[in-house]
């Protein structure tokens, strides 16, 4: 596996434009066997739109933050902008690459997909294993897209929409089946709310009452709750957070400490370096050897 070599922090790759219809939100692409020129992931980077790939036969290996994973038949891999990606070799693909992005989840016929388990994931999830029965209805509606998307029309944007909703709707119920959680309670939703806030927040702010304040309630009703639902402390929740990005960037990346700190928000790269013990119990050079030899 390559790492990144410069400084740079990771790539972030755009939404490329569909070949076939221009789109700048989603695309779809039916694969039997083709070998892709993809020299540009066999680096870490990552993806700034959700992608969902349905492999009917592939080989190889790819990583999901710093988890490998070994390629399998019948098998829906999803990932989300958040996560980085890395493969090891190219290899030869049969299956359907989905992807779409924030704006095409913020159209107003398909912001209820945002709120599905698939799309927001609460169990850091990647690979979804598929029964034959599952994976004929998922090949059949991922047919159904790719049909949809090379007709265009003034209907073709609902009809993408309703099949895309009845495939993340079926993914979603797989989802729960394999990464259990049940459905969502108030509490449960505040705590979702609260996750999602410092995915998108985690850099800037530090302090449970910053997001408090962002969810406009108390401090102490979002720790409570948080506590109650999750069994960790709302900083811990943050905490981690940290130390998951923190954990990419020593894994992937050559970033110095000093760089590493300011890019996760700390001013006092020392104060980082006591930050990552207490919560690892190693030092961020220690941690970045040991996850490298331990990879070599």
């Amino acid at each position: 596996m390559q790492m990144l070599t410069s400084r740079q922090p990771v790539p972030i790759y755009p939404f490329e434009p569909d070949e076939a219809t221009g789109s700048n939100s989603f695309s779809i692409v039916r694969s039997e066997g083709e070998l892709p020129y993809e020299a540009d992931v066999l680096l870490p980077h990552r993806k700034a739109y959700y992608m969902l790939v349905f492999t009917k036969r592939s080989t190889g290996r790819h990583w999901v933050d710093a988890m490998p994973y070994l390629r399998k038949d019948r098998t829906l891999y999803f990932s989300s902008p958040s996560q980085v990606l890395v493969k090891e070799e190219p290899t030869p693909f049969w299956g359907t690459r989905l992807q779409f992005t924030n704006e095409f989840l913020a159209l107003q016929q398909n912001a209820a997909l945002r709120h599905l388990p698939l799309i927001q994931n609460p169990q850091n999830g990647h690979e979804l294993l598929l029964t034959a029965a599952d994976e004929a209805v998922v090949d059949d509606l991922l047919a159904k897209l790719a049909a949809e998307h090379r007709r265009p029309g003034e209907w073709q944007h609902q009809m993408l929409s309703a099949y895309l909703t009845v495939l993340l709707t079926y993914l979603s119920r797989l989802y729960t089946e394999q990464f259990p959680g049940g459905e969502p309670s108030a509490d449960q939703r505040l705590l979702r709310t609260y996750q999602a806030s410092i995915e998108e927040n985690f850099r800037e702010l530090h302090e449970v009452g910053a997001y408090a304040e962002l969810l406009h309630i108390s401090a102490g009703h979002l720790s409570e709750v948080v506590k109650v639902q999750s069994g960790k402390s709302a900083i811990k929740h943050l905490h981690e957070r940290l130390v998951l990005e923190a954990k990419r960037l020593l894994f992937y990346t050559p970033q110095s400490l000093k760089e590493l700190a300011f890019d996760l928000g700390f001013s006092d790269a020392s104060y980082f370096n006591r930050f990552f013990k207490r919560e690892t119990g190693l030092t961020p050079a220690e941690y970045r050897a040991g996850i490298r030899k331990m990879y070599q």
